[in-house]
């Protein structure tokens, strides 16, 4: 490619920027599978006013590109090892066209045993159980930050599947909790879609009700403000994750890419709603958008 054309190619990335676009799953009612969406049967909004739609792409067959996080809490109870037949099940059953690494959070930090780039048979092998005791647990929502920061920028959609217990130790439990907030805030920004499962942490802050109720209420939180889907069964410990990995993986498969017409908008985060008009069907996006800065970078 000549001088000329690359110039042109990067002007043009950055112009075809002002469309922006975000990750909508289509949710069928009481798990049915939804049917498929055109770009009439939905509608949006950006801050309560009408958006003009420029795009919307199914996400399978070439457009399909997926990286996928499967993220532990190293302070979830050991016997999530239980578990790990299912998991593995589910990524084996993955398309080809998900790349799928694994992470453990500890501390306040996203360590990296297998990178998204890595093989999934690399990723499996990484596998191993929480070191579950108290003491390493730290606030999984700065760690989700810091994951998102470590996670280099790709054209596929990115989207965490994260296993703990939603607990925070690191603060008190209210309804604007900084980390949580800081957490989905940076999520939205990098276009990331955080889902979860519940699991309770090891110890005494394992079968504390009222830390479960907050740490499932995070993870609730987390789930809607990045347009994911947190599953949990109440207070017990799920007897097997089978079932919302099912769910999970029909999620993936009915994604859409939307672009919206953001050239009267500011830079920043602005919030949005997608809706459909078709029945027995829900779209679930991330609450609020990034408007990237238009204007050129300073050398």
């Amino acid at each position: 490619m000549s001088r000329v054309m690359t110039v042109f190619a990067f002007l043009f990335v950055c112009l075809s920027s002002f469309a922006q676009q975000l990750v909508v799953t289509a949710e069928g009612h009481h798990g049915a599978a939804p049917g498929v969406l055109t770009r009439d049967d939905i509608s949006a909004e950006m801050d309560g006013k009408p958006a003009r739609i420029t795009g919307w792409t199914p996400l399978t067959g070439d457009q399909a590109a997926l990286e996928l996080y499967v993220v532990i809490d190293d302070g979830t109870d050991t016997d999530l090892g239980l578990q790990f037949g299912a998991l593995k099940d589910f990524i084996h059953e993955l398309p080809a066209s998900t790349r799928v690494g694994l992470a453990y959070l500890r501390n306040g930090m996203a360590v990296i045993l297998a990178p998204v780039t890595a093989g999934r048979e690399e990723m499996v092998k990484a596998l191993r159980l929480p070191i579950g005791f108290g003491g390493i647990a730290a606030s999984p929502y700065i760690a989700i930050s810091d994951l998102v920061k470590k996670w280099p920028e790709s054209k596929a959609r990115r989207e965490v599947l994260l296993i703990s217990s939603g607990t925070d130790p690191y603060e008190p439990h209210d309804l604007l909790n900084p980390y949580l907030q800081t957490a989905i805030t940076d999520a939205q920004r990098a276009g990331i879609v955080v889902h979860s499962i519940y699991y309770p942490g090891a110890g005494h802050w394992g079968h504390t009700y009222w830390r479960i109720n907050w740490g499932e209420n995070y993870l609730s939180e987390l789930g809607d403000g990045t347009g994911g889907e947190a599953y949990w069964q109440g207070p017990e410990k799920p007897v097997g994750i089978e079932s919302y990995l099912k769910d999970f993986a029909l999620r993936l498969e009915n994604q859409y890419l939307l672009a919206l017409d953001k050239d009267d908008l500011k830079s920043g985060l602005h919030r949005v709603r997608v809706v459909t008009s078709k029945p027995g069907i829900s779209l679930v996006a991330a609450e609020k958008v990034l408007i990237p800065d238009r204007r050129p970078a300073q050398r």
